[in-house]
């Protein structure tokens, strides 16, 4: 497979190809191992440390590119049965359009329930998924028709369901079970449940109580070894005639402790600010920090728009902390003027469930590393 051209080599937010990917031989031979083996994978870690991206590259590798059809679903957006069930129907639908196997050319009659949908494109005579959400009428008899389709398949197929957790949200209180009851009757469909919420995830395989409790293999993902991270980021300035500083990889490693998307953001905006032939020290680390944090400020100004003063204030409290210990104390609420330990834990409880606060242990810190230096900066 030919490499393609990337104009800045520190890819952010998508998968291009092995060249472009650091490192995680560990974790695609232990993923790929798993699904190779039958085995249904739960993987479990913080959001933007490269889940999504290591998905893509196993699925990249040749064993699982020839001997099985791979699919990726993101439902981190859905709230209910009937949104999961359309955008794994359309997942499936768009990476199979392209192949001509009388498999894949099958999908329409298939799903006999969304058929009414189906459109033929009045250029190419090619039926087209022109389905909306009002579609779904019996997502439940979507969902079986979508794995009895899965499972005729003339090779195995793998299923990487982004989010998972959400499913525990649902507006229908049934969902895990029903799910766990369908994936459990695949013989030959495997399903890589990937989640950011460590905990929620944590419970539905791991307790007892839950439906998919021991029914896949668990793995998480910890930050890339800095030293690994360090000689990929220098080939990669190296490959276009530029050179950077070891110093200050090391640096942009440590300010967001190995998280992968915001070191490689970071990285991505240093590259840019280096002129072929010359060498990127920290001198360029506060220009680049703050392009970043610029780009993203109207979005940031949004979203504090929506809070509730209570909710803001803890926000700029825990973001000045950086890593905030005691949130309820009386030295917390009295460094930071906070109202009262009550309305700092009610103001909690929407910032971790929207993803703007995380907790680690008994600390929260500012999810978005970037946020929480313009929150310092303007408050």
């Amino acid at each position: 497979m030919q490499t393609p051209v990337i104009l800045n080599p520190f890819v952010v937010g998508r998968y291009v190809s092995d060249h472009y990917f650091c490192d995680r031989e560990e974790e695609t031979e232990f993923l790929t191992k798993q699904v190779v083996n039958g085995r249904n994978v739960a993987l479990i870690s913080s959001r933007r440390m490269g889940k999504t991206g290591l998905i893509w590259h196993c699925f990249n590798q040749p064993r699982l590119r020839e001997e099985f059809y791979t699919f990726f679903v993101d439902i981190y957006a859905t709230t209910s049965l009937a949104e999961f069930v359309y955008l794994l129907g359309k997942a499936i639908y768009e990476e199979l359009k392209p192949r001509k196997t009388r498999w894949a050319e099958g999908f329409f009659q298939a799903i006999r329930s969304l058929r009414v949908g189906f459109k033929l494109d009045a250029l190419t005579g090619e039926p087209g998924f022109d389905i909306g959400l009002g579609d779904i009428r019996a997502p439940e008899t979507t969902l079986d028709e979508i794995f009895a389709y899965l499972e005729d398949a003339d090779k195995p197929c793998i299923v990487a369901i982004d989010e998972f957790q959400q499913i525990a949200s649902y507006e229908e209180k049934n969902v895990e079970a029903l799910l766990r009851t369908r994936i459990q009757r695949c013989r030959q469909s495997l399903f890589i449940f990937s989640g950011s919420k460590r905990h929620l995830m944590s419970q539905m395989f791991n307790s007892s109580s839950k439906p998919f409790y021991q029914s896949a293999i668990s793995m998480g993902l910890e930050p890339i070894p800095l030293e690994t991270y360090r000689a990929f980021a220098s080939r990669l300035f190296e490959e276009r005639g530029k050179q950077v500083d070891a110093g200050l990889i090391g640096h942009v490693y440590a300010q967001f402790e190995g998280c992968t998307w915001f070191v490689q953001m970071l990285m991505n905006e240093l590259f840019a600010l280096t002129a072929p032939g010359e060498r990127c020290g920290m001198e360029k680390w506060e220009a680049a920090l703050a392009n970043v944090i610029r780009s993203q400020e109207g979005s940031y100004k949004e979203l504090l728009s929506h809070l509730a003063p209570k909710q803001k204030a803890v926000l700029q409290a825990i973001a000045k902390e950086g890593r905030a210990s005691g949130v309820t104390s009386a030295a917390f609420i009295r460094k930071y003027s906070l109202p009262s330990a009550s309305s700092v834990q009610s103001a909690l409880k929407p910032l971790l469930k929207n993803d703007w606060v995380t907790q680690e242990g008994d600390a929260y810190r500012v999810y978005d590393y970037f946020f929480a230096e313009w929150l310092r900066e303007e408050y």
